[in-house]
């Protein structure tokens, strides 16, 4: 048996109107978060933009570093350079007493830098006293072969001298012609006789004046004096009349 249930329409408006509700609570609902996305979306845009300002920025910054950093490195691989150019000037050999002129050079790459490094590094700063000493004496030794050589081949010239001598006999009964006979027997490695004369002295009595040229460094006046007055029976003294270098 069926009975016939009757809903009263009253219940039926009260589910629309709260269904109504609902659904304009999820409207509200959805506009609030679109509302508070695009709030979000605006927000994330503006940090966006100034973080990628901000890298730009530092982007710049790293940039000018880098250049100041080359510049400071070219500025010290210059400075190595000529630092390693005059220390190979102070320490290069000299000839004949002279240092050699440092050529002028490009300044050296990375590259050339180090392997001239590498050479400074070989170089014995502090050699032994030993090898010192005989290289000096080797030098030493050339220069003497040298300077013999250069006077074998430019003889020094001879210091000469002439001299005039006057020789006085004892009397005017002395043999004149013995007499200069015994003073031209003098003979010796660098005497030269030459002219001579008889010069009258008073009361008959002549003098012999006699010329000879001797060699400084072997005949002297004293040694002529000395020779000549040996011969007593004829020479009575023998003065210096002149002497002139020649």
């Amino acid at each position: 048996m069926c009975a016939n249930t009757t809903v009263p329409r009253g219940v039926f408006e009260r589910s629309d109107t709260g269904a109504n509700s609902i659904l304009q609570d999820i409207a509200r609902a959805r506009e609030n978060i679109q509302k508070s996305l695009a709030g979000s979306g605006g927000g994330g845009a503006a940090d966006y933009g100034e973080l990628a300002a901000h890298m730009k920025d530092l982007e710049l910054e790293n940039q000018s570093l880098h250049e100041v950093v080359q510049e400071l490195r070219s500025a010290l691989s210059k400075m190595e350079s000529r630092v390693s150019a005059l220390e190979k000037r102070t320490t290069a050999p000299t000839v004949n007493g002279t240092s050699p002129a440092a050529p002028q050079k490009a300044l050296p790459g990375p590259a050339k830098q180090e392997e001239e490094d590498e050479d400074e590094d070989d170089i014995d700063l502090f050699g032994s006293d030993e090898e010192v000493g005989e290289e000096a004496e080797r030098l030493k030794e050339q220069r003497l072969q040298e300077y013999a050589a250069k006077k074998a081949k430019n003889p020094a010239l001879i210091a000469k001298s002439s001299i005039l001598l006057d020789v006085k006999p004892w009397d005017d009964e002395t043999d004149m012609a013995k007499l200069e006979e015994c003073v031209r027997s003098v003979q010796v490695d660098g005497l030269l006789w030459g002219a001579s004369k008889l010069v009258p002295v008073g009361y008959g009595i002549k003098k012999l004046q006699i010329n000879c040229v001797v060699e400084d460094d072997k005949v002297g006046t004293d040694f002529l004096e000395e020779e000549i007055t040996k011969f007593e029976d004829y020479v009575q003294s023998v003065d210096v009349a002149a002497f002139n270098k020649i």
